[in-house]
């Protein structure tokens, strides 16, 4: 063994330049893994070793001047990997100890050169520029740490993201001999192309212990829930290739496949589709009238003529990704980056990220055995959805596959929430972009676009010609001192509103909207008159809150009552003129995962000018039908949304003795 490598502030220091008396060595190393990569034809010529790029910056880290490491041919190997691996089984948490940033320690290890005894080594590439990629991001980042003792993670400098790259025995002794391995305890491994012919495994091969990895094929055989990281194989193309981000909406194309090795079982079904559907389907292939090489890797072509890849991707709406040897492909970075929703069919492929990215949002995943009926399954998709897709499609690769340094934040950030789950990002913050850069949209799917807001918010009061009791909930309203806005929803067609002189005066503006149609969902119609983020929809017969109530707590879900409510339940909630409450609940449970918040304690309901002829909830059917309508909306949205809750907010000092003019809500529970 040599000297340790130095250590700068911030990871291993970088080592200079190549010496001369290994120059012959790589380059003619180098050679014979090039022709190698030609005549198979791997992978598009990924990873790029350093050594070989003569682009790539020489003030990078570089193993030539790393220590070289012998491995007795007696080392011990590591276990193949445990199945059955949790975090609460295999990794140690209290080695990460508690901190005030909520943020896990990560130590890499010194660079250094395994061989085996005579003199070999265990990689035919050595440190790849991805990889080296990598170990740069995460030295830099605030998970880094150079103490080995406080550290929580361990990554080491060995380079196993291709395993077509590694001798696998060897690799393990080397994996063996770092000095924490301890069976692999809280180690990450990262690997994005696993397996090898004939069967290609779906995770690395390489006897790893109880090591967490990050793969990038996992199956459902071979994914540990809850302990892997699921990550995408990552595209050099990102890099090389600037597709500048595109519009979302109609496409040239309908559907477009443009990988080239795919099974010869696909292609023909492809084929088919093609010749049904004509010019919205394009099928490419590689071009066979083009000389090996980069620039081949770059081109696609159908029948002679060639398109330039991955530019090609954005003329379309949707664009195939098949399994190939793997079930991780490149392809999909490709496509999403062109703003192409993915269409995947790779069975029990688990999609890169998939523990916190919806890829409902982004992706159609359609059985391989359905290939056949694609094109019918993707024109059943509205247009509009298709556009929110093309646009959350662009946003995850930004976020999480535009580079080495994305994936691998997103990897380590992924298991700091596992870790620390009180302080883990939210639903939201995974899967909503943080900043709005479309000029015009007209989705609801993402919350921030809803149109500009005032202070305070609007309340929405529907009425038929209860007068009396809607005048009451107007001036009880009306004290609200957050209130910006009183808007009453007449929908009795037969019958005109009362004059403007008999209805209360209030210091807020009010408006009537009279309604074409007699329809219980107008409560929730997000009208133009609406100008605060927050409102308040109530019916004219709700008598019993208090202004202080109504101040205590209220929620804005408006717009996707009313533009993105699944199935026909907008529909039934009119026919049937009942639970749409209900469904208002039913959809901010499914978006939220959470369950209400009750703000009041509960009293009796009061409508004393209600009767059993005007009274909806009165009629013997009324509750009947709602049970109905709790199944029918269980079957739409295809699972139970609503979640029981015991929890109840109190304004602070609510049932303390103590004077009311003390307390900032006294007027709660009072009727």
């Amino acid at each position: 063994m040599c000297a340790s490598v130095k250590y700068g502030s911030r990871g291993p220091a970088l080592i200079p330049r190549m010496k001369t008396k290994h120059r012959i060595y790589y380059i003619t190393l180098f050679s014979v893994v090039l022709l190698g990569l030609i005549a198979t034809g791997m992978f598009q010529f990924w990873p790029h070793s350093i050594e070989s790029s003569a682009e790539w910056s020489l003030d990078r880290r570089s193993v030539h001047d790393a220590p070289l490491v012998r491995i007795p041919m007696s080392s011990p190997i590591p276990e193949r990997g445990d199945l059955s691996c949790r975090m609460h089984t295999c990794f140690d948490v209290y080695r990460c100890g508690y901190n005030p940033k909520n943020k896990i320690k990560v130590y890499i290890y010194p660079l250094q050169r395994f061989v085996d005894e005579v003199g070999v080594p265990i990689s035919s590439t050595g440190l790849s520029r991805e990889y080296n990629d990598l170990l740069s991001a995460i030295s830099d980042s605030d998970f880094y740490t150079d103490d080995v003792t406080r550290a929580c993670l361990f990554i080491p400098s060995t380079d196993v993201l291709n395993q077509n790259s590694l001798r696998i025995r060897e690799t393990a002794q080397a994996l063996a001999m770092l000095p924490r391995w301890d069976k692999g305890m809280n180690h990450l491994l990262f690997n994005m192309l696993p397996g090898g012919p004939p069967d290609y495994n779906t995770a690395l091969d390489v006897p790893r212990d109880r090591a967490l990895l990050a793969g990038g094929g996992f199956s459902t055989w071979t994914y540990r829930q809850g302990y892997d990281v699921s990550i995408p194989v990552y595209s050099p193309l990102s890099a090389e290739v600037d597709l500048p981000e595109r519009q979302p909406g109609p496409r040239r194309y309908f559907i477009l496949s443009s990988q080239t090795a795919i099974h010869r079982e696909y292609r023909v079904e492809l084929e088919r589709l093609k010749e049904e559907n004509g010019e919205a389907l394009l099928l490419l292939d590689k071009c066979s009238n083009l000389s090996q090489g980069l620039a081949s890797v770059r081109k696609r072509c159908y029948k002679g003529q060639v398109y330039d890849y991955p530019q090609i991707l954005q003329e379309s709406s949707f664009c195939v990704v098949l399994r190939g040897a793997r079930l991780g492909q490149a392809t999909l970075s490709d496509v999403l980056q062109a703003g192409c929703v993915p269409v995947i069919m790779a069975d029990s492929y688990i999609l890169p990220f998939s523990e916190v990215l919806d890829w409902k949002r982004a992706s159609v995943v359609i059985p391989e055995e359905k290939l056949p009926e694609m094109y019918t399954i993707l024109k059943s998709i509205p247009h509009r959805q298709v556009e929110e897709m093309q646009r959350q499609a662009r946003w995850f690769w930004e976020a999480y596959f535009s580079s080495m340094k994305a994936i691998g934040m997103t990897t380590l950030q992924i298991i700091n929430d596992r870790i620390y789950p009180y302080a883990a990002r939210t639903y939201e913050e995974w899967n909503n972009p943080s900043v709005v850069k479309w000029s015009s949209v007209n989705s609801p799917l993402f919350l921030p676009l809803i149109p500009p807001r005032s202070p305070g918010f609007t309340a929405v009061v529907l009425t038929y010609d209860r007068i009396e009791s809607l005048f009451r909930v107007i001036t009880e309203i009306s004290k609200v001192p957050s209130l910006a806005k009183l808007l009453v929803v007449w929908n009795n067609q037969n019958k005109s509103p009362p004059e403007e002189s008999l209805w209360p005066k209030v210091t807020v503006p009010l408006k009537v909207v009279r309604t074409k149609e007699n329809k219980l969902s107008n409560r929730f119609f997000p009208f133009d008159e609406i100008e605060t983020e927050a409102v308040l929809a109530i019916d004219d017969d709700i008598i019993m809150l208090t202004s202080d109530e109504l101040q205590f707590g209220y929620e804005y879900f408006n717009y996707l009552y009313t533009y993105k409510m699944p199935g026909d339940i907008k529909n039934w909630v009119d026919a049937h003129m009942n639970c749409e409450d209900i469904a208002m609940n039913f959809l901010v449970a499914n978006i939220t995962g959470k369950a209400p918040i009750k703000v009041t304690p509960r009293k009796k309901f009061k409508c004393p000018e209600c009767t059993a002829i005007d009274g909806l909830s009165l009629d013997q059917t009324h509750m009947v039908e709602r049970s109905e309508c709790i199944n029918k909306f269980a079957s739409v949205f295809g699972t139970m949304p609503l979640k029981v809750v015991e929890h109840r907010a109190d304004p602070v000092l609510y049932k303390d003795d103590f004077p009311e003019k003390l307390k900032s809500f006294p007027n709660i529970g009072s009727l």
